[in-house]
């Protein structure tokens, strides 16, 4: 059977979306790892960046 798009438009819609509100994230992590370096901090803004990442090289 042959599908006429390779993901369906939710999945697209909910892609953009997170593409949307990663980056500002990114950005405030960053700004507060800076500041205020813990641990939990460098894992979140590690798992932010390779997630936004994986969404810009279609991985996910």
């Amino acid at each position: 059977m042959h599908w006429r798009w390779k993901h369906t438009p939710t999945y697209i819609r909910i892609k953009f979306a997170c593409k949307q509100i990663l980056l500002p994230l990114i950005i405030f992590q960053f700004i507060r790892t800076l500041l205020l370096p813990t641990t939990f901090d460098v894992i979140i803004l590690g798992l932010f960046a390779i997630t936004y990442v994986a969404i810009l090289l279609d991985w996910l």
